[in-house]
């Protein structure tokens, strides 16, 4: 079997809905929907071993957490360990009075009765009931007309609606999804569920959710808000109910079809917090309010620890959060390409606080979302200066001058080629003391004394050569021209930077020296201490024996 030369053989294009006038493509999001999660319900049927009673509540109360106010927390009538999940949340008193929970069942009077009877003495629970409406289940699956199809859902909403008013201590909520709604005749669709509006005779106080899933993702997703745009305005008592969209990924576009239906007037948006759903999975809810927030709109979701959300979706499903994806994967604002690490690093640099954010290549601060600015950029071979300057400035308050940004950057370089790997922070960093700040051979300073008066600098080191102490003297017009004069080799300082490393009290200089040998190539040294003038010395001795390392390996 292989792919077929003329597809259209076999599959049917898609036949959009007419809506010349269509109005959603000039739309602004202004505000975040309705969040409904179906983590604990479509996201638990599509695992290879569903979750059991602990890992559900865990995962119900990270929702809680996250700010998520109503949960669809299971199909209580086709499995008992929903059902004993549904009586726990009620009895244990874990469900916060600001949250709503939801259970589904299809439309069957013994299933309707046994979700009734999971959801007794809730405070407010919201009853989601469904039928397949499409040709193909009309067909195939139920040999349904039309007629029989409403029928059923007609019927099943008599019976909820009764049950409900049997048990009016719980403040009942109630939902219809005509499933596979982006397969079935968008007037049909409205037909059902103008039926479903007669049976709870909804009010603007107490409406009711028509839910609108693309069960089978079938076209591109402007096609899907044509159909909720069109349906929108065709429904009876539009001001009571609710627009609801459950939006899978069978095309990938499962995020834009359910932005765009908000665009188009859906007022509710179910999904999965990271995309978990039968086939290619449900709509990601935190790429939806993440993408609402990088607008500058408060998404009603509190993604501040967004590893710490992570980890408890993993260890629940037991499926990775891809590194790729959206705001959440390992490597998502990541850099490895040096151009991008340097566009990255001069946009923190030029950053002031209180402006709006725009740093290159990445839409969103990972601080916000309580990722450390280490993940952002990571070395490689791939990699240049921007980057590794980077890491050392974040991580270790190390600025390095430009200059030795390109030497280090070289260093480095060598490294990630020999391991072909990349480097971490740390390692970076450790690289960085054995190359320059642990560069003490064939000179090490043990000590040294300063003396200066009327604008002349002496110093008087205590140098080991070779096993040997060597007393060093040299006079200059400051204490470097100084130490300079006192070497045993002739140099010339080319370059000299030197910054604090934190502040107060525990307080560090940083030191920077570019010399040049007579005849070679300058290169940098770096000294670290809380004296500024040993710093200075320790980088010129440091950048000094680089030198004559790199004069001995070249006359070799």
């Amino acid at each position: 079997m292989t792919m077929l030369k003329h597809p259209s053989k076999k599959y049917r294009a898609f036949t959009p809905v007419q809506l010349p006038d269509r109005t959603w493509p000039d739309q602004i999001i202004d505000k975040a929907p309705i969040w409904l999660s179906t983590d604990l319900r479509d996201g638990n049927q599509s695992l290879i071993e569903p979750m059991d009673a602990e890992k559900k509540m865990r995962f119900f109360k990270c929702l809680v957490d996250v700010g998520v106010k109503e949960i669809e927390v299971g199909f209580p009538s086709a499995s008992q360990t929903d059902f004993d999940f549904v009586r726990e949340l009620i009895e244990g008193g874990h469900i916060p009075d600001d949250v709503t929970i939801q259970v589904l069942t299809q439309a069957r009077d013994d299933l309707i009765e046994r979700t009734f009877e999971s959801l007794r003495g809730a405070k407010k629970a919201i009853v989601h009931y469904y039928n397949a409406c499409a040709p193909s289940f009309r067909k195939i699956v139920f040999n349904q007309d039309k007629a029989g199809v409403k029928a059923i859902a007609v019927a099943a909403g008599t019976t909820i609606k009764r049950l409900a008013d049997a048990s009016p201590d719980t403040q009942w909520g109630f939902e219809y999804s005509p499933e596979v709604f982006s397969s079935t005749e968008t007037d049909f669709a409205v037909e059902v569920c103008n039926a479903v509006i007669d049976v709870f005779q909804p009010t603007t106080a107490n409406k009711l959710i028509l839910n609108l899933p693309a069960t089978i993702e079938c076209a591109t997703p402007n096609n899907y808000a044509d159909q909720i745009e069109w349906f929108a305005r065709h429904i009876d008592k539009r001001d009571s109910v609710l627009i609801s969209v459950h939006t899978h990924n069978d095309r990938g576009t499962g995020v834009a079809a359910s932005e765009l239906a908000v665009m188009a007037g859906a007022d509710r948006v179910e999904g999965c917090l990271f995309g978990n759903g039968e086939r290619t999975g449900n709509v990601c809810l935190v790429t939806l309010a993440l993408n609402l927030y990088t607008q500058g709109i408060d998404p009603g979701l509190d993604f501040s620890d967004i590893d710490a959300v992570r980890k408890v979706v993993e260890e629940c499903n037991q499926i990775p959060v891809h590194p790729r994806h959206p705001y959440v994967g390992d490597l998502v604002h990541t850099a490895f390409s040096g151009s991008h690490q340097d566009a990255i690093r001069k946009g923190f640099a030029q950053r002031k606080e209180g402006e709006f954010w725009e740093v290159p290549y990445l839409p969103i601060d990972p601080a916000d979302i309580g990722r450390d600015y280490e993940a952002v950029i990571r070395v490689n071979s791939q990699s240049g200066k921007g980057g590794i300057s980077f890491l050392l400035e974040q991580e270790y308050g190390i600025s390095l001058p430009r200059r030795m940004q390109i030497e280090f950057s070289q260093v480095v370089q060598r490294e990630t080629d020999r391991l072909g790997l990349e480097m971490t922070a740390k390692q970076i960093h450790s690289l960085l003391q054995t190359e320059y700040i642990e560069a003490d051979q064939p000179y090490a300073l043990r000590s040294h004394r300063l003396h200066e008066e009327n604008g002349t600098s002496t110093v008087d080191l205590e140098v080991v050569f070779e096993g040997q102490n060597q007393h060093w003297h040299g006079t200059g017009k400051g204490p470097l021209e100084a130490l300079v004069s006192a070497l045993p080799v002739k140099a010339e300082i080319m370059d000299y930077h030197e910054h604090a490393i934190g502040a107060g009290s525990n307080a560090k200089a940083a030191s920077y020296i570019e010399l040049r040998l007579e005849g070679e190539r300058p290169l940098h040294g770096i000294g670290i201490d809380e004296n500024i003038t040993t710093a200075s010395f320790r980088a010129l001795i440091s950048a000094l024996n680089r030198a004559v390392n790199q004069a001995q390996t070249k006359a070799a």
